[in-house]
């Protein structure tokens, strides 16, 4: 009976946890475009979010279109088709691995940082401290974020996919010696608007989840069995980045499936 009323628990917990989230979400989406707006908070949100994001976000799109490139031209040399290598580092890149790389970079970045201070303002009683003032701390801290992200994520991902595309080159082009001409040709030929729209619908979707999930988990910390306090904040951000990624992949399926 004690395994029966385990998994009773733990489904009762998850399904509350996800109406509680979804809550969240709307109380913050609904507060995103109703006045007092806060562009000045926004705007260093997306500092934080997205400024502060392009060096990592340019390292690894960089060494990923590289090891498209050659993992590419190895595969399709075999075929006598290594012209199409621009092609398939592009269609990669904008469809699937620019999005979702981008996505999982920031949630390491950023998403585990805003847990984090959002935990650390909850067992040091800043949250509480708003809500005596009667200011609103959903507005106030969450909603910020969640434009930011929504606004990050898109211009993040369109930086992945051109720096990636270089990085194609340069193992293409550069060290293969792949003509520049058949490279960008095949590319031009290949990528339609609808790839490149379904990248960003994808960036903005993950946009939404990873600020809903990053912030709920630091929010809402001291709901948590594990305890309140330092115990609490670490386990709320290691949760946040799991999550997060784990709910990117699965919603990068769903909506590659939806799309093509």
């Amino acid at each position: 009976m004690r395994f029966f009323q385990s998994i009773g628990e733990k489904t009762l917990y998850f399904i509350n946890t996800l109406g509680a989230m979804a809550i969240f979400a709307l109380k913050g989406a609904h507060r995103a475009i109703t006045p007092p707006l806060q562009p000045y908070k926004i705007l260093q949100q997306v500092y934080f979010i997205g400024s502060k994001s392009l060096l990592i976000i340019f390292l690894v799109s960089l060494f990923t279109g590289m090891v498209l490139g050659l993992q590419g031209y190895y595969t399709l040399v075999k075929f006598g088709s290594e012209g199409l290598l621009g092609a398939a580092v592009a269609l990669s890149l904008i469809r699937e691995l620019g999005p979702a790389l981008t996505a999982i970079m920031v949630i390491g970045r950023a998403g585990s940082s805003m847990a984090a201070e959002l935990g650390i303002m909850r067992i040091s009683e800043q949250i509480d401290a708003l809500e005596t003032m009667n200011i609103d701390p959903i507005r106030f801290l969450f909603t910020p974020r969640l434009a930011a992200s929504l606004i990050s994520f898109p211009i993040l991902t369109a930086f992945f996919d051109v720096i990636g595309i270089t990085g194609g080159y340069v193992t293409g082009v550069l060290l293969l010696g792949i003509n520049r001409g058949i490279y960008f040709y095949r590319i031009e030929n290949a990528v339609e608007m609808q790839d490149v729209t379904g990248g960003f619908i994808k960036s903005i979707l993950f946009g939404l989840l990873v600020a809903i999930i990053c912030c709920y988990q630091g929010f809402y910390m001291h709901k948590r069995p594990e305890g309140f306090g330092a115990k609490g904040v670490s386990m709320a951000t290691t949760s946040s980045v799991v999550i997060s990624c784990v709910v990117v992949l699965i919603a990068d399926y769903v909506l590659t499936s939806l799309l093509l």
